[in-house]
């Protein structure tokens, strides 16, 4: 297996150094395991996946831990939130920074427990699937439409593994397992369902109301399956920016796939041609470009100050990057640049907020400035992104 080093690797170095505990929070099959033994290629390495150690860190977490007194990755810790509270009384006591790596693909069980045990004592980090960043670096980038279609699953690259049968084991594998932990409920063939309307509606306002009609559930149902979906990292909602503006914007979130390779299959879509034509094509290159700025801040160790702009005419800015200078981001799936392509931005920093720094990203090769907006091909993405 051909690996392609991680970004996260620096940062994970990083607070090794400055605290006892590491976690690595992320989806499942991001990397993260491997991720820990490349970096820390000395520490033995435990999984709770595997019922015999599992029961064994359950039913005598302190014998658990004194077999691993120098120090452990331990991976899918959720599966075993209880032995939260015996590594903490074990660090303090041993006062040694870098002694544990800790990881897991369900935020809320294991970040919740976190921070009621390991406060002050731990360094949460988060790893999704392979930013397009690694990929240049590693010299593995492909088409667009070829890497939306197939993702950025770590496996899909290192290994000759056909992209449908991943996707449908890795959605089998997560209702079954992942959905499972979080809330017992018994009908998963419905929540499938519900997470493949999900999919239809990726780069669009949320509306709860026609999502409960089209699935056949409740408000209050779609909010918690929502948050299911977020705690696994399968989606995220995006918020709208609101400070100094008035109350004619929209305040509805829309939502957003971690994955593009995921969401086309969630949509049914069987090859990369079936992409070219598709009516959500714009709203895949979007997400495709929501991934990348979430990759990068998680790579940085931070969360994403990113939010979007409507206001209730129609105006909108698919991207705002909130820093000590607000960044605007207007993403077009379009390989020919047109002036069009700057309406809401123009429109934005004349009427509503400036000054800003404005980009535009689309799937073209020419770099330019236009109207003050610099014009980026998606492969240049980072120069828009980094700080």
């Amino acid at each position: 297996m051909n690996y392609i080093p991680r970004l996260l690797s620096i940062e994970l170095k990083r607070s090794a150094k400055q605290y006892p505990v590491t976690a690595v929070l992320g989806p499942r099959q991001s990397g993260k395991t491997t991720l820990a033994k490349k970096t820390f290629p000395r520490k033995k390495y435990i999984s709770l996946e595997d019922l015999d150690n599992r029961e064994f860190a359950s039913t005598d977490p302190r014998g658990f831990l004194n077999t691993y007194s120098q120090g452990a990755i331990i991976d899918e810790a959720q599966r075993c939130p209880e032995l939260l509270s015996y590594i903490q009384t074990l660090v303090d006591h041993k006062k040694q920074k870098g002694q544990f790596i800790l990881t897991g693909s369900n935020q809320f069980l294991l970040e919740e427990k976190i921070t009621q045990s390991l406060a002050g004592r731990v360094a949460l980090l988060r790893l999704l699937p392979l930013s397009l960043q690694e990929l240049k670096q590693a010299k593995k980038t492909i088409p667009v439409d070829d890497m939306i279609f197939r993702g950025f699953y770590p496996q899909l690259y290192s290994e000759d593994i056909n992209t449908k049968r991943f996707f449908n084991n890795y959605i089998e594998s997560y209702v079954n397992k992942d959905v499972r932990l979080i809330k017992n409920i018994s009908n998963l063939s419905l929540f499938t369902t519900f997470l493949k309307l999900c999919a239809n509606r990726t780069g669009q306002l949320l509306n709860l109301q026609s999502l409960a009609n089209d699935c056949g559930i409740t408000q209050n149902t779609v909010k918690s399956w929502i948050s299911i979906l977020e705690n696994s990292f399968i989606l995220k909602r995006i918020y709208p920016y609101y400070k100094n503006f008035n109350k004619s914007l929209v305040k509805t979130p829309k939502v957003y796939f971690y994955d593009t390779g995921l969401l086309c299959r969630l949509l049914s879509l069987q090859k990369i041609q079936d992409l070219v034509f598709h009516p959500l094509k714009g709203f895949l290159f979007e997400n495709f470009i929501f991934t990348e700025i979430e990759k990068y801040f998680f790579n940085q160790g931070e969360k994403a100050p990113l939010y979007f702009w409507r206001d209730r005419k129609g105006y909108e800015i698919d991207f705002l990057i909130e820093e000590r200078k607000l960044k605007a981001i207007e993403v077009k799936a379009g390989q020919t640049f047109s002036q069009n392509f700057l309406k809401n931005i123009n429109y934005f920093s004349k009427n509503v907020f400036s000054p800003i720094k404005s980009y535009l990203i689309y799937s073209g090769k020419e770099k330019q400035i236009r109207n003050k907006t610099l014009v980026l091909p998606f492969l240049d993405l980072d120069q828009a992104i980094k700080k």
